[in-house]
């Protein structure tokens, strides 16, 4: 009997079809007639009654349908096949049964016509050369079938029967899923194990066909993989079961461990990943009705589970990625997580988990060292991703781990980590060994692509990840010199990495111990011989990608010896020049002070080297190797020398004044100076030079204590250091006068500033006033000092701070009122009470040259910020407003002259009184009057320049309002200075756009006097030519509008001034609009620097 039926059973195969199997599973799965209700038993009942009314259907088609019978005949033979119990009193379990044959039918066919499948040869020649569509492809209807079949054993065949904690319950999921777990009865034979094990086997049979496994798969996996957890991991009762007693054997158990293994080595890894991470985390918190619901905690055997199973993941070939992607995509990263991915991305505490999760040792690893082994090299894999998201995601994650792991095995990690990362820089650091077979000339150690991605994932590493780890500093420091002459290459020539050579350098550079960031800056001016720095026989050189590229150097002929010393000096002096450069973005961290004063230092050391080695020149007695060594050593001495004095040139050049940051560098900088000139003294080599700095660095110190800067007790304790040297110079120095001064100084640091002489107060003085540019003296030090004690200033807040000299000099002017007319200046602080009584007098003289030169004294004192003057500010505008009603030309002008510089220094007082009185009537002020607050208005704006955003609506709303004025005058005033507000508002003049446009519209059309017509134009022409191109974004709703107005003027205007403005502004308008429809070609090469 067997043969004949699995005859029939193969016709059956044969004869049945995809389109027959799939219309059972839609006959199937049919809704109801029924309408639903929203009471629970209501739903529960519906359900019922679905499922027995669907098999009914099922069945019935099947008896009575003829064509249906090889269905029939190939359900019996799957049935037959499978190892499960079908029947049941439970309809949901007969109708989780059916689905599962169904599927397994379809399965079977879909085989059999792939395997039966042999398409021709499509010819190329013609149209239709497309390969022919395999016949067990599906549909998309097709496939929404499969996939409700599948939800529906899922559903009903492994959801209900999964213990608590085991994967989201159905109640959490939707609705239907509760109204399901009420329907099933798990009590009803077979027991809910072998339904599970029946619904897993089921559709890990049906996943062996890739369309169906991938439909499977895509959806179920989570579902499917708690099933398998459950049935091979779940710990069984401690009392032994008979056979009888039994639901699962042993063997089935070790089949779906196996099961289990297999489906995760097989789908996408980070869908693996994602669904174990759901399984150990357990079912979320529901909220319902307001009220949080805790969930049920995954189980420890299953959190064991899921934690070995993740371990395995990580620890199989690109399972970093795997592991990362996992957990990224699972929040909505990946190339199509959009939004949601960059927040991700951003997302610092997710980077964190995933980095302390990459960097403990899983527990069935041998060792940390073989786990790092295997894993640091995959985490150095993800700095290298080409598409810009994923590579901003997985940058931050390899960032993390970098770190954590470097923080928490530092020498796994400088083993596995930095030495592999940077070692195409320890390739050609001079402490390296190359090799015999490398040094042909022209052979390339370190190609275009490993430099480049060296110093970005050292960049990715040190500036963006920000931590100064020990280990990160110690493993960078031996390829700093190497890093450095590579920036110096860059700056040659354009390069992407010249940038994140320069982040890299100034990173480490603020990172270091001070003492270790200035003898590494003696590195890299080549001033100690034993830092590590770049090999001899090395190069760097162009690519051909464009990129950079260190190959053997060529070995120079006897010929080229000039020209090879040309190069190294040439080479020399531009990497000077190049840390000039970079000590430029370190003055305010005191970098660069520091290393100036160790300059300073050397200089010094130089000029007593320079004097020991010229009184110790004998030759007698001494062998021709001595002799030689000799000559070498001062040839190197005298190298070290020029070197010095060519740092101490580039950092005078470079440093601007805030190069001291700190009383304690300002010190230092004096103790240096004072060491040379008492070096100079010990020598007899005094120079101009030598006496003039020495005079500025004692100035400077009594600047310090003449009250400049606020001092304290440490700060005393510092300039103490002095003492020794001011002692010697008192007494070694000829000059009397510095003698003095040194032994003042003296005094008054010993004394914490309690006593002062005079001679401390002039030297401040004195050395203060050599700020002024026309009498700024020669040499670029004293620029450095007077900048510094600016410096000083700002860094102690002391704004209002009195000066001590400043104090001396007007205590030393004689008293007395000088003439006003003379116009004798007077220097800062200077002016008495008298003097300003005196002037506030000659304001109202009646002689027009005493009052004229009276107000034109004021202005120069409040453009000087005098005190005095400023404090009587309301008295001064008084003055100068009512001067400008004088009919004399010199008087008024000096007027104006006053009310502008006086608003330019309180604006938020002065410009509101201006305006009230410009915008008052003809009533209370004369025309003239108004229009010369006008004037001063103009000079107001075009004093502000940018700050007149801030004062933007009361202008405008004044000025708008002044075209509207019955003065024909006043209206073209107005029209004048809102032509000079707009002209300087830019994209701020977008809000009020279109009242100006209106207003211009109405005045150029309407108008009737000629003057202001040519005053609207003349703002259209202002407008254009201040936003220049900006005009097609600030005025693009209006732009229409203000050409339609200039083509009128131009038509219709009599007025042929006005006509020439409006023509002027068509031009104006041309050109923009010609530039932004055809902007000019440039033969450019666009360069983007990567990130």
């Amino acid at each position: 009997m067997a043969a004949p039926r699995q005859a029939v059973g193969s016709g059956a195969l044969e004869s049945c079809g995809l389109d027959l199997i799939l219309e059972a599973l839609k006959l199937l799965l049919s809704p109801g007639g029924s309408g639903s209700s929203s009471l629970q038993i209501t739903k529960r009942d519906v359900l019922l009654a679905t499922l027995r009314s669907n098999l009914s259907a099922l069945e019935d088609k099947i008896l009575e349908d003829p064509q249906w019978r090889r269905l029939a005949l190939l359900r019996e033979e799957t049935a037959n096949e499978a190892e499960w119990p079908q029947t049941s009193e439970d309809v949901t379990w007969r109708f989780t049964a059916q689905a599962l044959l169904l599927l397994l039918c379809l399965k079977k066919t879909m085989t059999r016509l792939a395997a039966d499948f042999n398409p021709e040869r499509p010819n190329p020649k013609t149209p239709e050369s497309a390969p022919a569509l395999s016949p067990d492809t599906l549909s998309i209807s097709q496939q929404k079938t499969v996939q409700s079949a599948l939800q529906f054993v899922v559903t009903l065949g492994i959801c209900p029967y999964l213990l608590p904690g085991v994967g989201v319950p159905l109640r959490r999921r939707t609705e239907f899923g509760a109204v399901v777990q009420d329907v099933v009865c798990p009590e009803a034979a077979p027991p809910a194990p072998r339904r599970l094990y029946a619904s897993c086997r089921g559709l890990l049979d049906a996943a062996q066909h890739a369309s169906l496994a991938s439909l499977i798969f895509c959806r179920h996996l989570g579902d499917i993989a708690a099933g398998l957890c459950q049935l091979g991991f779940c710990p069984t009762k401690r009392k032994p079961l008979t056979p009888a007693e039994e639901v699962l054997t042993e063997e089935e158990r070790t089949l779906s461990r196996e099961a289990l293994r297999d489906i995760l080595d097989q789908v996408y890894q980070p869908l693996a990943v994602r669904e174990l991470l759901i399984l150990q985390r357990g079912s979320p918190q529901s909220c319902t009705d307001g009220k949080t619901q805790p969930g049920a905690r995954a189980p420890a055997w299953l959190r064991r589970l899921c934690g070995q199973l993740l371990s395995e993941r990580l620890m199989r070939p690109r399972g970093v990625q795997a592991v990362v992607r996992g957990m990224l995509e699972g929040a909505g990263a990946g190339a199509a997580g959009g939004s949601d991915a960059e927040a991700t991305a951003a997302d610092w505490k997710k980077c964190d988990l995933m980095a302390k999760i990459l960097a403990s040792c899983p527990q069935q690893c041998l060792s940390p060292e073989a786990y790092y082994r295997d894993i640091c090299p995959q985490i150095l894999d993800l700095f290298h991703f080409q598409d810009k998201l994923t590579a901003r995601q997985f940058q931050r994650v390899a960032t993390t781990t970098f770190i954590t792991m470097s923080r928490e095995c530092p020498q796994l990690a400088a083993k596995y980590l930095l030495q592999p990362m940077l070692a195409p820089l320890h390739r050609c650091v001079n402490t390296a060994e190359i090799l015999e077979s490398d040094v042909t000339p022209g052979t390339v150690l370190v190609t275009e692509e490993e430099l480049s991605r060296c110093v970005e994932d050292v960049f990715k590493v040190y500036v963006v990840g920000n931590e100064p780890l020990t280990v990160l500093l110690d493993a960078l420091l031996p390829v700093l010199g190497v890093l450095f002459s590579l920036y110096c290459f860059t700056k040659q020539s354009v390069s992407h990495i010249r940038s994140l050579c320069q982040e890299i350098l100034l990173w480490i550079l603020g990172k270091l111990e001070r003492k270790k960031a200035v003898a590494s800056l003696k590195g890299f001016a080549g001033l100690d011989r034993a830092a590590p720095s770049l090999h001899s026989l090395c190069q760097f050189r162009a690519a051909a990608q464009g990129g950079i590229e260190i190959a053997i150097r060529e070995a120079p002929s006897e010929e080229d010896d000039d020209e090879a010393l040309f190069q190294k000096v040439s080479s020399e002096q531009g990497q000077v020049e190049h840390l000039g450069d970079l000590l430029s973005h370190c003055q305010e961290s005191g970098l660069a002070g520091d290393f100036f004063i160790f300059c300073l230092k050397e200089l010094t050391h130089v000029a007593v080297e320079s004097e020991a080695e010229f009184k110790a020149r004998t030759f007698c007695g001494q062998s021709l190797l001595e002799l030689e060594r000799h000559r070498t050593l001062l040839v190197e001495g005298q190298e070290r020398r020029l070197l010095v004095l060519q740092l101490v040139a580039v950092l005078c050049e470079r440093m601007s004044e805030q190069i001291f940051t700190n009383i304690t560098q300002v010190v230092d900088f004096v103790a240096a100076t004072l060491q040379r000139a008492c070096a100079s003294l010990a020598h007899e080599a005094e120079s101009t030079v030598e006496s003039q700095t020495l005079s500025m660095s004692m100035g400077l110190v009594a600047v310090i204590l003449g009250g400049a800067v606020q001092l304290k007790s440490s700060d005393f304790a510092v300039l103490k250091q002095l003492l020794p040297l001011l002692d010697k110079v008192s007494s070694t120095y000829p000059d009397p006068t510095i003698q003095e001064l040194a032994v003042d100084l003296r005094i008054t640091i010993s004394t914490h500033g309690a006593f002062a002489t005079e001679a401390v107060s002039v030297a401040a003085q004195s050395t203060l006033s050599k700020k002024d540019p026309e009498r700024k003296p020669e040499g670029q030090r004293h620029t450095n000092a007077d900048g510094a004690q600016s410096h000083l200033e700002q860094q102690q807040n002391r704004e209002k701070a009195p000066l001590a000299g400043q104090q001396a000099q007007a205590a030393s002017v004689p008293k007395g009122s000088p003439e006003p007319s003379t116009g004798t200046a007077q220097k800062p602080g200077s002016v008495t009470t008298e003097q300003l009584q005196e002037l506030l007098l000659s304001a109202y003289d009646p002689q027009v040259p005493t009052r004229a030169a009276a107000l034109r004294t004021l202005s120069r004192w409040i453009e000087e910020r005098e005190a005095k003057a400023l404090a009587v500010q309301e008295k001064l505008l008084k003055i100068f407003l009512e001067n400008l009603e004088h009919e004399d030309t010199f008087v008024y002008l000096s007027a104006i002259q006053g009310v502008a510089l006086l608003s330019d220094v309180y604006p938020e007082k002065i410009l509101v009184d201006l305006l009230a009185q410009y915008d008052s009537g003809q009533d209370k002020h004369t025309p003239e009057t108004r229009l010369k607050v006008g004037e001063v208005l103009m000079r107001v704006v075009r004093a502000l320049g940018d700050m007149v955003a801030k004062y933007r609506e009361p202008l405008i709303h004044t000025f708008l309002r002044g075209a509207r004025d019955p003065d024909s005058a006043h209206r073209a005033s107005s029209l004048s200075n809102l032509g000079e507000l707009c002209q300087r508002l830019d994209f701020l003049l977008g809000p009020v756009v279109h009242e100006v446009t209106a207003c211009l519209t109405a005045v150029a059309k309407t108008d009737r006097e000629v003057q202001v017509r040519r005053a609207a134009i003349h703002v259209i022409v202002l407008l254009l030519r201040g936003l220049s191109q900006k005009a097609t974004e600030v005025l693009r709703d209006v732009l229409k509008d203000l050409y339609q107005l200039l083509k009128h003027v131009v038509r219709a205007e009599p007025d042929d001034v006005a006509k020439l403005h409006a023509q002027l502004a068509l031009e104006e308008l041309d050109e923009i609009m010609r530039n932004f429809l055809f902007p000019p070609q440039k033969l450019e090469k666009k360069i983007v620097v990567l990130p």
